[in-house]
């Protein structure tokens, strides 16, 4: 039955975060008999409770009248009001909840749907449509284009650009590369930055957004980690700071990472009034909305003083992880002061020892001998080969008890 599915599934590989959630799975009897049972630093999963009021509201809303009943897809007042309160008090900025801002089953689902909406699908390299996105980036996002029939463009994050690529230099590679600017739908950003955790300047913003107003394209900024940054950093940035970002731009919001809500799957989108009505549209042929109690619950926490208190202390908490870690690959031998460790997400993204040559090599070997699950740099892709990428979310005892195993085990930079 294979043969009936199209050609752009048929070439889907599964997920990298499963392929390594799958490895661990079979490897955990073997590492737990020899005292390495595995430590997962793979996936960007808060592993903290989310915060109290959170629970206690949907455990108060799962018994109200109409709450079991099918919702609004682009999602009820109470949640749209919130969204909207939210988004004024960041950026300033007045949002129709009537036609800029839809709630979304997390953001993944909604830049899945909205590159799927984008793009006329077909087989020929030479007419599809073009999505840039970050490398290296989250890895869905070249998936999701893939699969949508388009053509991810990776556009180059590096230490020497200061993970800000410039755009105009972009433009200029795309012609050399014998593409046209013509076939780009979208810019995609992402700061602070997954895998990097890179912020940028509201500089950048402006030529981001001067740079899809100029070529007629969609700028999608993927703030889900926007309120992750530590103390003493320069607070990230909305792409709506900047003034008529609206006429080019929506961002993606999710309750994942701030709030440790990764299972509850909510979000939003907001801005571009034609983007997000059409996304709406396909969302309502597609799926049903958000569960009604968690809409509640989320709108109750999103501008409540439990909820910017438990992110403040969230914040503490992966900066007292990190250094743990920083320390640690100090005494293994990594130059931690060069490579500068970021100031806001969960992650951390380091070279591999010169002796490996591959990321896959090195992180193969630290789970299979160590037990301690990391992500090779590839998956990031191409520009992410040499380097793994480090989720520093499990408990403080673990990150010493990772450091502790890698001095054992030999895993120095040599």
């Amino acid at each position: 039955m294979k043969e009936l599915f199209n050609d752009y599934v048929q070439s889907l590989e599964t997920y990298i975060m499963i392929q390594i959630k799958m490895e661990t799975a079979r490897l955990t009897p073997e590492l737990t008999a020899r005292g390495r049972a595995p430590i997962s630093l793979s996936m960007g999963a808060p592993v903290e409770k989310p915060p109290q009021l959170v629970t206690d509201k949907i455990s108060e809303y799962i018994d109200g009248d109409g709450m079991h009943t099918y919702t609004l897809v682009k999602g009820e007042s109470y949640i749209l009001d919130s969204i909207a309160k939210n988004m004024k008090k960041r950026t300033g900025v007045d949002f129709d909840t009537k036609s800029e801002i839809c709630a979304l089953i997390g953001s993944k689902e909604g830049i899945a749907n909205l590159i799927r909406a984008l793009i006329n699908p077909t087989p020929d390299k030479s007419k599809q449509d073009i999505i840039l996105v970050p490398d290296p980036g989250y890895a869905s996002y070249k998936i999701m284009v893939d699969v949508s029939g388009g053509m991810a463009y990776g556009i180059p994050l590096t230490p020497e650009n200061n993970y800000m690529p410039d755009l105009d230099e972009v433009e200029k590679q795309i012609e050399k590369d014998g593409l046209s600017m013509k076939r780009v739908k979208a810019l995609i950003i992402n700061y602070p930055n997954n895998p990097l955790g890179a912020i940028c300047t509201k500089e950048y913003l402006q030529k981001a957004v001067d740079f899809c107003r100029k070529h007629h394209i969609l700028l999608i900024s993927d703030a889900a980690y926007i309120d992750l940054t530590f103390e003493g950093s320069p607070k990230a940035s909305s792409v709506f700071e900047i003034e008529g970002a609206k006429d080019v731009a929506v961002e993606f919001y999710s309750f994942s990472k701030p709030y440790s809500m990764t299972g509850w799957r909510i979000g939003w989108i907001c801005g571009n009034a034609d983007a997000v009505g059409i996304l709406g549209k396909l969302k309502s042929t597609i799926d049903t909305g958000i569960y009604k109690p968690i809409q509640k619950a989320a709108a109750d926490i999103l501008n409540s003083k439990e909820g910017d208190e438990y992110i403040v202390e969230a914040n503490k908490r992966f900066e007292r992880k990190q250094k743990i870690i920083v320390d640690g690959f100090k005494e293994l031998g990594w130059d931690m002061d060069k490579i500068n460790p970021p100031k806001a997400t969960f992650y951390l993204w380091l070279p591999i020892p010169p002796r490996y040559k591959t990321s896959k090599e090195f992180t193969d070997a630290v789970m299979r001998k160590s037990g301690v699950i990391l992500v090779p740099g590839n998956a990031f892709g191409k520009n992410g080969d040499g380097w793994f990428r480090m989720s520093i979310v499990a408990a403080e005892d673990q990150m010493t008890e990772v450091i502790r195993r890698l001095k054992e085990d030999g895993f120095y930079f040599e």
